[in-house]
């Protein structure tokens, strides 16, 4: 049975992927959507995205035992990026974590949803500890752009003060960065949601705008396409704040510290685009002189970029981005173009 809101979202136009859990655009081009996110404010279905939630007097011990982040020091009204990751340090799931009274809230990529909501059950044991799927129960609705601040206040609700802060009640908003928040309302009031965002100004735009604002700020989502791919490093992920070198052990602790203090980081994600006929995917091999027919890394995201070409982040050696000539999906195929991200990559 499908839910009241994603019902809703097909009513007013949006069209899922049948490839693709969660993708959705408003339009045969999803590149328009990704301009319009570029040049204006939008609003966005965040259907690729889904969430876990943690409850219980052990739910904080819990998790601060599992995740790469200090769990127990997640203050009330905020947020900050989390992994679970394999006893060898990869990654398996990404996270965005924040409160919800004495809960927690664990969104993730739709596609690693349901295995991910099994393995952590499984460390569950004698813990006063229940972890359920709130997807069903809550629409997830993204907005970006400047006006972001007006279209909240149209509905009646706050911009948090600062990156990676959230509000408490019953529609949460998670402020991700400086022009982007999302807004966790419960599906009966979403629709409504929806309307007063449009009405305000936000254009409506798909699963693509919203990826390449996650490009544009460096912020990597694991999938299924990419699972136990990378250490957090490799992803940037203690620049973003998503690793806590200060807690105590977690799966996989050993290896992301001893790469942080003992280790020489040999990879890196960074910012790219492409001039491609074809959409890479998440996963995909990337190519360099220096290592001949042997992949030298792999693409992380990817998305149109709003004028021609697409934008991805990718996971490349070092030394092969210091040659500054890396190829997409085979030792002669396009050449990525580096671009800055806005933090500093060494």
């Amino acid at each position: 049975m499908q839910s009241p809101w994603l019902l809703h979202l097909d009513q007013i136009g949006a069209r899922f992927a049948e490839d693709a859990p969660g993708t959705v655009s408003f339009s045969d081009d999803p590149r328009s959507e990704v301009a319009r996110a570029a040049s204006g404010t939008v609003v966005v279905p965040l259907t690729h995205l889904g969430t876990l939630r943690a409850s219980g007097e052990d739910a904080s011990a819990f998790l601060h035992n599992l995740m790469s982040n200090d769990i127990k020091k997640l203050e009330l009204h905020r947020a900050h990026w989390n992994s679970f990751n394999s006893p060898k340090g990869r990654m398996l799931a990404s996270f965005l974590v924040w409160r919800d009274g004495a809960d927690f809230l664990l969104q993730l990529s739709t596609d690693l949803l349901a295995a991910m909501h099994k393995k952590l059950g499984m460390y569950v044991l004698r813990s006063k500890v229940r972890l359920t799927d709130v997807t069903p129960d809550y629409a997830v609705i993204g907005l970006a752009g400047p006006a972001v601040a007006t279209a909240l206040d149209a509905a009646g609700l706050a911009l948090p003060p600062e990156a990676m802060s959230a509000s408490q009640g019953p529609i949460q908003v998670v402020r991700i960065d400086a022009a982007r928040v999302e807004v966790h309302a419960p599906v009966a009031q979403a629709g409504d949601l929806w309307k007063k965002f449009v009405a305000a100004g936000a254009a409506p735009a798909g699963t693509a705008a919203w990826r390449w604002l996650d490009i544009r700020a460096g912020v990597p989502v694991i999938t299924a396409a990419t699972q136990d791919e990378f250490v957090a490093q490799m992803l940037n992920f203690e620049l973003i704040g998503g690793v806590s070198f200060q807690k105590g052990c977690y799966p996989g602790q050993e290896i992301v510290a001893r790469t942080q203090y003992l280790g020489k980081l040999k990879k890196r994600m960074f910012r790219a685009r492409l001039a491609s006929t074809e959409l890479p995917r998440p996963g995909d091999d990337l190519f360099a002189p220096d290592f001949g027919e042997q992949s030298c890394g792999k693409i992380v995201t990817a998305t149109p970029a709003p004028d021609a070409g697409y934008e991805v982040l990718a996971v490349v050696q070092l030394a092969s981005r210091e040659t500054n000539e890396v190829h997409h999906g085979e030792p002669g195929g396009p050449l990525l173009q580096f671009e800055p991200l806005p933090y500093t990559v060494s």
